[in-house]
């Protein structure tokens, strides 16, 4: 049976995330130095968000179904403030706290538009930005474009604290952003996009088998791509590779990379190490903030190590990303997480050996896009004979991909048959 897959708005999940910030705004706690939400100014097409302090950024994305524009600001709490709709192309504001450093604010759209021309004042209390009216098919297509950034200009940076003895580690500038891989297969924006990633790269070879010297950051990425050239001879999806070579990527460009992009599902790739050489098999890990075991805390520990070389934490984010609490909005991604594991375990048993307890939880980084359903898949032990040979055989990455590719088309299949029943019901 072929499908025929089409994605005129966006997932159910993703649809139904903002039902949930009215309540989380107010089960979320609001410290007092971030900047609150003063007023929303609609004059015309120009749009105004006034912050009682500075703020650190933003970004913004299109929503559909219903049509609405979303800002999430970082370092902003919400506020209390009048809002009259008029008569113009905004219906309405609402607010949510996301996280206790960042705020959303939602406008309704009467009509379809787009933002353009934001920036963030140079004292940091407000956001401006132009709204421009559009077409139903313009509106379809800037919604395929995923997210945009606007940071607080530079001079708001602040000083750095004075320290008796200080350190300096030559690390090179920061990339302004890692640019946007490719997307390969059906030339059809409507088809579901999966990112692929292969985990480790560059400098951090990852796991390596002490007798044969293979290397995790290699297996990967020949199964990333195995996986990729299956989905595209499927022809049923679109597929993108946070990395198609030896290149480093810090954990949250790997899960960044997913969500600009828009991508309906994130798979990683790893290959897993044990002291006891004799374990084998593949696991699938899903997130929680609490491991499901020992094993689990300690893949987690040893994953979300990859930013620190030498001591040195490339990743660059503040606390509250690397602890980041599973809250309301990431509810619905988690649940359909763990539903395509046990969907993977089953489609690909035939052509993959899995371990007994397939299905792990554990506070993966890589893991945390809190809209993206999202699971990390140690194909097999790289430590164990068997495992390292399957792994680093192309008879094995084709199985593995073929398993993949199998559960990846049910999964998507099973996503339109239940938004037909629910077209329809």
């Amino acid at each position: 049976m072929i499908f025929g897959w089409t994605a005129d708005r966006p997932a159910v999940h993703k649809r139904r995330m903002l039902q949930s910030l009215a309540l989380a705004s107010i089960l979320l706690s609001s410290p007092g130095q971030a900047g609150g939400i003063a007023g929303v100014d609609v004059q015309g097409d120009r749009v105004v968000v006034r912050f009682d302090e500075r703020v650190e950024g933003a970004s913004a994305f299109l929503l559909d179904g219903p049509q609405r524009i979303a800002l999430d600001i970082d370092g902003a709490q919400t506020g209390r403030f009048p809002f009259s709709p008029g008569n113009g192309t905004v219906a309405g504001v609402r607010q949510g706290q996301l996280s206790p450093e960042r705020a959303r604010v939602v406008l309704d759209l009467a009509s379809p538009a787009t933002l353009a021309d934001a920036r963030i004042a140079p004292d940091g209390k407000s956001l401006s930005f132009a709204i421009q009216g559009v077409s139903d098919s313009r509106f379809r297509s800037e919604l395929g474009r995923g997210r945009m950034a606007f940071d607080a200009p530079a001079d708001m940076a602040a000083r750095p604290q004075k320290r008796l003895h200080s350190i300096t580690v030559p690390i090179p500038p920061a990339a302004r952003g890692v640019a946007l891989p490719p997307v390969q297969g059906v030339n059809d924006g409507a088809r579901p996009l999966v990112v692929i990633d292969a985990g480790h790269g560059g400098h951090d070879p990852g796991a390596i088998n002490k007798d044969n010297g293979k290397r995790e950051k290699d297996v990967t990425l020949a199964i990333a791509q195995a996986i990729r050239d299956q989905l595209v001879r499927g022809g049923r999806v679109r597929v993108a590779l946070t990395r198609d070579d030896d290149r480093f990527l810090v954990l949250q460009e790997r899960y960044g990379i997913a969500r600009k992009m828009g991508a309906d599902l994130f798979i990683s790739i790893h290959a897993d190490a044990a002291e006891n050489t004799d374990a084998h098999g593949a696991t699938v890990y899903t997130l929680s903030e609490t491991a499901s075991d020992r094993e689990a805390a300690r893949l987690a520990a040893r994953e979300n190590k990859a930013d620190i070389i030498n001591g040195v934490n490339l990743g660059g984010q503040s606390g509250d990303v690397s602890s980041i609490l599973i809250d309301l909005t990431q509810r619905e991604s988690l649940n359909i997480s763990s539903s395509f594991a046990r969907l993977l375990q089953r489609e690909a048993s035939p052509y993959v050996p899995f371990r007994s307890a397939y299905h792990r939880f554990a506070s993966l980084m890589v893991l945390k896009a809190p809209d993206t359903p999202s699971i990390l898949f140690e194909t097999g032990y790289i430590s164990n004979e068997s495992d390292s040979a399957f792994l680093s055989s192309r008879e094995g990455q084709q199985k593995i991909a073929r398993g993949v590719a199998k559960a990846i088309e049910v999964h998507f299949a099973r996503k339109l048959a239940m938004s037909g029943v629910a077209a329809g019901g």
